[in-house]
C-alpha cells in the first residue's frame, strides 16, 4: 500500500532545493541526494510526498538522468526514498532512519536551533513546582487563562519594563509558536494576508501557510525597518495583520528603537492592522544599555505581545504568554478549546518560581551568552574572513553576509561534517536570501570553536578554494 501524500513538480522541486550544487563539480549525484534529504530532515518534503519522475526532474535540474538515477539510488539505499515500477517514487520516512543526517550520530553538531541548554537554577524551580502540586491535584487542572498567580508576576514583568499590566490582560500558552498559532486564529482566515519581515523566523511563516494565510513580506534594511516600506505595503495588499520581532530580530539579531517602534506603529494605526509583536528574545540583551519600551507602550491595543521563556530559561519547559487587550484575551479564550485546553499546570508552577525574582539567572545567562557570542566571532574572523556580519547587541546569533549565494550548498555539504544548519532561503517567504546564513551561539565555547572550525572547512570547499593548510577536524564533540 502507498502512503498517502500530495506530489511536488519538478519545478517546484528545483526552486527548494536552491543552489544546492557546487560549481566545478561533475558528478553531483551526492550533493543532490544531500540537498534532497536536508528538504526531507526541515520537512519540506514530508514523508508520502511523490517525486517527479526522473525525466522530469532532468528537464528541471541542470544535471544528467544519471545523475539524479545515482541520487535516488543512494537515497532508497538509506531507505530516505522508496519506488515501486508504475507507481514511481516517494518520501519513505524521516531522515536519519537509515543512516541519514539526523540519526544518532553524537558527532552531529546541530546549529539549526537558537535554544540553549536550561540554566542550573532550572533543578530547584521545579523541586518547588513539586512541593506545591499537592495543592493542585485536587482541582480539574484545566486553566484556560494560564494559573493566576502566573499570569500575575508576568504582568508584574511587564509593569517594570514600563508598560502597565493587570493579570487580566495576560493568557499562558503552551509557548510562543502556540501563542502566534492562537492569535492567527483569531485574527487571519483563508486568503487573508499578513505583513511579515524578510527574513524572518521560519515556523512564523509555516504558522501563516498553516492558517491558510499569505505571508506579505517587506523586506529589512542593512540597519533594520523601513517604515515608509511598511506604509506602501499596507496600502497596496490591505493585510488583516503584522507580525514584528523587533527585539533582536531573528535572524538579524537587530534592535528596533524607541523612536523607530513609535514611527512603525503609528504607520500601522492608521491603516488600522493589528500588528503581533514576539518578544522571545526581549531578555537578552548583551550589553548595559537600557532596552526600548515594549511596542504596545506606543501601540495600545493594537498590539498583541508574544513572550516565552523558551530563550531565556528553557525551551523544554513550553510555557509563553500572550499579552493584550481585556476584550482580545476574552476572545482568544472563547476560541481556544478549538486547539487545546490549556497549559500543564507544573509547568507554570515552576516559571512561576523562576519570574518570582528573575534578574539573578537573567544576568548570569546573558554574560555566558555575550562570552559565547564573543568566541563565535573570534572563530568566524579565523575559519571564515571572507564572511561579513554586524554584531549583535543581543539575541542568540550571528546573520552571517556569505561571499556568494552559496548557503543552500555549505547546509548541504556541512552534513558530512557534522554539522546542522539552516539554509538561508528557509528565513524567506519565497525563496531567496542565498548569500547569509545564522550561526547560533548558544553551545558552549568548546562546542563552537569545534563548529565553526568544520565550518571554514566547508565554506573553503564549496568555494572551490580547497582545503586550508592547517583545516583537520579535531576530535568530535559529544
Amino acid at each position: 500500500m502507498l502512503p498517502p501524500g500530495g506530489r511536488i513538480s519538478g519545478a517546484r522541486l528545483a526552486r527548494l532545493l536552491g543552489e544546492w550544487r557546487r560549481s566545478g563539480v561533475r558528478q553531483g549525484s551526492t550533493d543532490l541526494a544531500a540537498a534532497l534529504k536536508l528538504l526531507v530532515a526541515d520537512g519540506r518534503l514530508p514523508v508520502g510526498t511523490r517525486l517527479p519522475s526522473e525525466r522530469e526532474l532532468t528537464d528541471a535540474l541542470p544535471v544528467s538522468r544519471t545523475t539524479i538515477t545515482a541520487a535516488l539510488d543512494q537515497l532508497r539505499t538509506e531507505g530516505v526514498v522508496e519506488s515501486r515500477r508504475g507507481a514511481g517514487s516517494w518520501i519513505n520516512g524521516p531522515v536519519g532512519a537509515g543512516g541519514g543526517i539526523t540519526g544518532g550520530d553524537d558527532t552531529l553538531i546541530d546549529l539549526t536551533r537558537c535554544a540553549p541548554p536550561a540554566h542550573p537554577g532550572l533543578r530547584q524551580a521545579m523541586v518547588a513546582a513539586m512541593d506545591q502540586m499537592p495543592e493542585h491535584l485536587g482541582s480539574h487542572g484545566y486553566h484556560e487563562r494560564g494559573l493566576p498567580a502566573l499570569r500575575q508576576v508576568i504582568a508584574d514583568r511587564y509593569t517594570a519594563r514600563g508598560l502597565p499590566t493587570s493579570a487580566d490582560q495576560i493568557v499562558v500558552t503552551s509557548g510562543a509558536q502556540h501563542a502566534w498559532a492562537l492569535t492567527l486564529r483569531l485574527f487571519a482566515g483563508p486568503g487573508d494576508r499578513v505583513l511579515v519581515e524578510q527574513p524572518t523566523y521560519p515556523n512564523a511563516l509555516e504558522a501563516v501557510r498553516a492558517a491558510s494565510a499569505i505571508p506579505v513580506p517587506v523586506p529589512m534594511t542593512y540597519d533594520g525597518w523601513d517604515a515608509d516600506a511598511y506604509e506602501a505595503a499596507l496600502r497596496q495588499v490591505g493585510p488583516r495583520l503584522a507580525y514584528l520581532i523587533p527585539d533582536f530580530q531573528n535572524p538579524t539579531g537587530l534592535l528596533l528603537p524607541s523612536a523607530g517602534r513609535e514611527k512603525l506603529v503609528a504607520v500601522l494605526r492608521k491603516a488600522h492592522t493589528p500588528v503581533v509583536v514576539d518578544e522571545t528574545l526581549v531578555e537578552l540583551s548583551l550589553t548595559d544599555a537600557p532596552m526600548p519600551l515594549p511596542m504596545a507602550a506606543f501601540g495600545g491595543d493594537l498590539v498583541v505581545t508574544l513572550g516565552s521563556a523558551s530563550k531565556s530559561h528553557w525551551g523544554g519547559l513550553r510555557v509563553g504568554w500572550i499579552r493584550a487587550s481585556a476584550e482580545i484575551v476574552h476572545r482568544l479564550t472563547s476560541t481556544r478549546a478549538a486547539i487545546d485546553l490549556g497549559t500543564p499546570v507544573f509547568e507554570q508552577l515552576v516559571l512561576t518560581d523562576l519570574l518570582r525574582d528573575p534578574d539573578p539567572v537573567l544576568r548570569q545567562r546573558r554574560l555566558e551568552f555575550a562570552a559565547q557570542r564573543d568566541v563565535a566571532v573570534e572563530a568566524l574572523a579565523q575559519h571564515c574572513p571572507q564572511w561579513s556580519f554586524k554584531v549583535p547587541a543581543g539575541g542568540l546569533g550571528l546573520w552571517c553576509t556569505l561571499d556568494a549565494p552559496v548557503s543552500t550548498r555549505i547546509a548541504v555539504m556541512a552534513q558530512n561534517h557534522g554539522l546542522r544548519l539552516v539554509p538561508g532561503p528557509r528565513w524567506a517567504v519565497h525563496g531567496g536570501c542565498e548569500q547569509m546564513l545564522r550561526v547560533p551561539y548558544t553551545q558552549s565555547p568548546e562546542v563552537l570553536r569545534e563548529a565553526i572550525g568544520r565550518l571554514g572547512v566547508v565554506a573553503a570547499s564549496v568555494a572551490g578554494t580547497g582545503f586550508p593548510a592547517d583545516a583537520e577536524l579535531s576530535t568530535p564533540v559529544a
